[in-house]
């Protein structure tokens, strides 16, 4: 995937609550692990410590079961969640029953589960945890072993105190990273919202597009037919000859683009793909820009290895580097210049195709402008929104920034999806 595509992986629900947990359950395993040896030997207390240990061990082996899970590719569903959460709250129980149960400061750690439930798993999920851990506290309530301790009354507000601070720390962190998540997630919806209503913007005009170019040939065809009879009515007139030859051409040319639109039309319906070297792909690009826009200064940097890869050229490629040589060449003219620069590398597992003018840049400050805000002002404003939308079909990315002289457009897509296998 693209880089501006990397940064949100993890989705708020269940796999997101699932990894937490499983930070989650090693905190817990070091943390009891530590009490009850500080119990046991440092403060001398009489707890059962060889079932206590075994409680720690059994959750041990639940955290390298849970670790190896996580690492499988299949979806983590909700009620597989809410198993974990039972293994969870259960071994709690069980160390809480001979540590003195209800009694037990630390009796409200039962409630994480039911924070970090309400903050990514449906209602449904959120009561199962919340009826299980509240059986669980009603059992502790009624049957536990009781703590031998001569001075219960401050260990026990000692053990409140450590008991806060590790609720605290651990709801504080662990919720507001499902929070971030969430956040994430929202921002990601927005961004697909937006393209997805670019996208019916783009179909919308490649509908009056098509329609255009069927009512165009019938014109076209009429004035084809009539311009070489007129040239030979008016051969002694040189002026008008050369006029009327000018549109003959200009027809030509018209009817050319209305086929080159159908046969893409075809070809993206098809699905099929183009095999071509680079070489042979950006030189086929270049002929058809210059004899759109021959007044323009073009220079090329294209290496050897990057020419000599082949590439199953997708439909709509060749329009998107068409739009950005265009572009620049707007943007240069804008400021009394003809210079347009295309550079053609391979960097690792990518092509980039960069494209700089030495027009105004972008209005945004900084190296990194974001697309859309070009200093621009003429043309129909689709070619960078057609660019980008094949940029991204190719799980690729559309990067602007300004050079200090003018502006660069980088096309950047995997040879693992435009490559020949």
């Amino acid at each position: 995937m693209p880089p501006h595509n990397a940064p949100f992986r993890t989705r708020i629900g269940p796999t997101a609550l699932t990894r937490t947990l499983a930070w989650l359950r090693l905190c817990a395993i070091a943390g009891q692990s530590v009490a009850v040896l500080v119990c046991a030997w440092w403060m001398q207390l009489q707890i059962p410590l060889l079932p206590l240990l075994l409680g720690i061990g059994v959750l041990g082996v639940f955290a390298v079961f849970a670790s190896w899970r996580l690492g499988k590719p299949w979806p983590v569903r909700e009620a597989e969640t809410v198993g974990h959460i039972a293994v969870d709250t259960l071994v709690l129980g069980y160390l809480l029953y001979f540590t003195g149960g209800a009694n037990n400061p630390f009796v409200t750690l039962l409630l994480v589960p039911i924070a970090l439930s309400a903050a990514a798993l449906s209602v449904r999920a959120l009561l199962a945890v919340a009826t299980l851990t509240g059986i669980a506290y009603a059992i502790l309530l009624n049957w536990h072993v009781p703590l031998p301790l001569p001075t219960y009354s401050e260990l026990h507000v000692a053990g409140m105190g450590v008991n806060f601070v590790i609720t605290a720390v651990l709801l504080g962190f662990f919720i507001n990273r499902l929070a971030h998540a969430l956040r994430l997630q929202q921002m990601e919806v927005q961004r697909v919202r937006e393209r997805a209503l670019r996208d019916e913007g783009i179909l919308a005009i490649a509908t009056q597009a098509a329609g255009a170019a069927h009512e165009l040939n019938t014109p076209l065809s009429t004035m084809r037919t009539l311009l070489p009879e007129l040239r030979r009515e008016h051969a002694g007139d040189a002026p008008l000859a050369e006029d009327l030859a000018l549109l003959e051409g200009q027809v030509d040319r018209c009817r050319t683009i209305l086929r080159e639109m159908v046969a893409f039309g075809k070809a993206q319906l098809s699905q099929e793909s183009e095999p071509l070297s680079v070489v042979q792909f950006i030189h086929g690009c270049l002929e058809r820009f210059q004899l759109l826009r021959p007044e323009a200064e073009l220079t090329l940097e294209l290496d050897e290895v990057t020419a000599s890869t082949v590439l199953r050229t997708p439909p709509g490629l060749r329009h998107a580097l068409l739009n950005l040589l265009n572009n620049a060449v707007d943007a240069s003219a804008s400021c009394d210049s003809r210079a347009v620069a295309l550079s053609v590398s391979r960097t690792g597992g990518w092509l980039q195709l960069s494209v700089r003018d030495d027009g105004p840049g972008y209005a945004a400050s900084g190296d990194r402008a974001p697309l859309g805000q070009s200093q621009k002002q003429s043309g129909l404003g689709i070619g960078l929104a057609l660019a980008e939308a094949t940029a991204e079909r190719l799980n690729g990315e559309l990067i602007a920034r300004n050079t200090g002289h003018g502006a660069e457009m980088s096309l950047r897509l995997p040879l693992a999806v435009i490559a020949a296998r």
